[in-house]
């Protein structure tokens, strides 16, 4: 487990005993659906999981020379929902805004979504269509330096778990497929996305 410097305890527990609890009840009395959400990446050169060599020898896995990547971004309820979108290279308003939209599109109830303080969760170019939107979703932000109080980063570990240990993709292609197929896998079941509340540092959510 690690834990940054920066984080400061107090701010943890009252997100936990009071902040949270708060937008919970909120939610409730709204009828509004809690979603986590956060970005994370997979690259060509992250490989991970087992090989195997004869013994005295070291077991030895070829990648590509050429390193590529992608980003995602992720957002997950307890009752089992997820949605997601893959993209190449930094988030930025742009994509965020057009990951909002698509969250919002299908969406019976209004999101109360809850990301961490990425400057671009921030953004003044935001507001002006949250504003427009806030019938329909509305954004809340982690304590500072707290990742692990966000049950989408369980998530974003099981996808890089589940593809960085498959053989190294030879294209970039290759590891849209795999990531895409990762996640509807996913999507196909619901009690393996209410698993990741089960994780103590999230249970408080679930």
């Amino acid at each position: 487990m690690h834990r940054a410097f920066e984080q400061r305890p107090a701010q943890v527990r009252a997100w936990k005993e009071q902040v949270y609890p708060a937008i919970a009840a909120r939610a409730k009395a709204e009828k509004a659906d809690i979603l986590w959400g956060d970005e994370a990446g997979v690259r060509s050169d992250d490989v991970r999981g087992r090989s195997f060599a004869k013994r005295g020898s070291t077991p030895i896995v070829r990648v590509g020379n050429k390193r590529f990547g992608r980003s995602i971004i992720s957002a997950v309820s307890r009752t089992g929902g997820m949605r997601w979108m893959v993209f190449k290279g930094a988030l930025n308003v742009r994509l965020f805004k057009r990951f909002l939209a698509r969250l919002i599109k299908m969406a019976k109830r209004k999101a109360f979504l809850i990301v961490d303080n990425l400057r671009v969760h921030h953004a003044k170019a935001l507001a002006p269509w949250l504003e427009a939107h806030a019938h329909q979703i509305e954004l809340f932000f982690l304590p500072s330096y707290s990742p692990e109080l966000n049950p989408v980063e369980v998530a974003n570990a099981d996808l890089k778990k589940n593809v960085t240990a498959k053989p190294p993709a030879r294209n970039e292609q290759q590891m849209v497929d795999a990531i895409i197929g990762h996640y509807r896998s996913v999507q196909r079941r619901p009690d393996r996305i209410i698993a990741y509340f089960q994780h103590p540092d999230v249970r408080y959510a679930a």
